[in-house]
């Protein structure tokens, strides 16, 4: 699959006018995570994990005549096996693990201005590439600094992140310098081409709202989220008379910050970030959780793509999953902790390499559980 899409990619770049070329950008990348529990866990294997994509971003003003619009389309080909199933941690300890593999159209939208400051977005459409993000954070492999989980463990087969996306339309509107207002409606039941079921067309699960307010003043973030199901969702564990799940509105807030503190274009860099998120407390496992951390970019002298990722997370349960341990005979703690350390650094033009260290405390949600410790090594290959 990797020979035909590198070859895919080749063609279509031989087959493009200098005219075309200057309006078609494409990208190729491939991540291959190379992982394994060190301490704590009773599964000490090695996991090898790719995640290879093929992105596309076209100017369709000078493609099509189409003015102001763009698009932007990206398949993705993910391989590796499952080691959060037997290390058993609530929220992942790798980014790019999945359980299904296979080859997939991940995003295919087009975005047309409306106006000098407003945008529409249209169609398969990733909710964390413009939601609940906080970049510096980007480094990170532990999945909890992608998404809050209390939002990525909703629906019915999770909202529109990776792995599957879904059909969605999105404004935007800039205010100020630096300001924006942002908003979404997504199919809540995500699935992608290349899956089983494809793309859901129907809305039989409803539909997932998310809107965010922030400011993005230089080298700064400060944003608020809010995010809503149309449709009722199933409780996590109360259930009716006759045993039925109880069906709860789903929804949550968020907040994300970053503030860039020293640095320069030649300097070493230091952001700080964080945020932290909440829900409603009855559809998942997760009452909340927040994310913090820093990033120190050039770090060593001489090597201006080193960088160096400190992150802590902490998940935190809900009482129905916390009955749920206690019915297991397992004493709940009241919150999943971890802690990673990441160090980055590009060794040639197209090769990255980033060794990586996670510590997970109280791991499943059970207090005093082994403290686990994760070891990875992350390989990045880009054209």
């Amino acid at each position: 699959m990797k020979r035909v899409l590198l070859a895919l990619t080749s063609a279509l770049l031989g087959a493009t006018s200098a005219h075309a070329q200057s309006a078609v950008e494409l990208h190729a990348s491939e991540t291959i995570d190379l992982l394994s529990a060190v301490r704590g866990s009773v599964d000490n294997r090695a996991y090898l994990f790719d995640d290879l994509r093929v992105t596309a971003d076209l100017d369709l003003e000078r493609l099509l005549g189409w003015r102001g619009a763009s698009a932007h389309v990206q398949v993705m080909n993910n391989l590796g096996g499952s080691p959060n199933n037997s290390i058993g941690t609530l929220q992942g300890v790798d980014n790019i693990e999945v359980t299904s593999h296979r080859f997939r159209l991940y995003e295919a939208w087009v975005e047309h201005p409306l106006g000098a400051r407003t945008s529409v977005r249209a169609g398969l459409y990733d909710l964390n590439s413009e939601f609940y993000v906080n970049g510096a954070a980007g480094l990170l492999i532990g999945p909890a600094f992608g998404v809050g989980s209390e939002l990525s463990a909703t629906g019915v087969n999770g909202p529109s992140i990776f792995p599957s996306t879904s059909l969605t339309v999105r404004v935007e509107h800039r205010v100020g310098k630096a300001g924006y207002v942002r908003a979404a409606l997504l199919n809540a039941t995500a699935g992608c081409p290349g899956e089983p079921a494809g793309v859901a067309f129907h809305l039989r699960n409803g539909v997932i709202g998310i809107g965010e307010v922030g400011l993005e003043p230089d080298g700064a973030k400060l944003a608020f989220g809010y995010w809503r199901y149309s449709k009722r969702q199933e409780d996590f564990t109360e259930t009716d008379a006759e045993g039925n799940p109880l069906l709860r509105r789903s929804h949550g807030a968020y907040v994300v910050a970053e503030l860039r503190l020293t640095g320069g274009e030649d300097r070493r860099t230091l952001t700080l970030f964080g945020r932290a998120g909440i829900s409603e407390g009855k559809t998942t496992p997760y009452q909340g959780g927040w994310q913090a951390g820093v990033l120190i970019e050039r770090l060593l002298p001489g090597r201006p793509d080193s960088a160096l990722s400190i992150g802590v997370n902490q998940a935190v349960t809900t009482r129905g999953y916390r009955s749920v341990l206690a019915g297991e005979g397992l004493p709940a703690a009241r919150a999943e902790s971890a802690l990673e350390v990441t160090y980055s650094d590009r060794i040639a033009r197209w090769l990255t390499v980033q060794p990586d260290l996670q510590l997970v405390f109280d791991r499943g949600g059970v207090r005093k559980a082994p403290t686990t410790m994760v070891a990875a090594l992350r390989t990045r290959i880009a054209f």
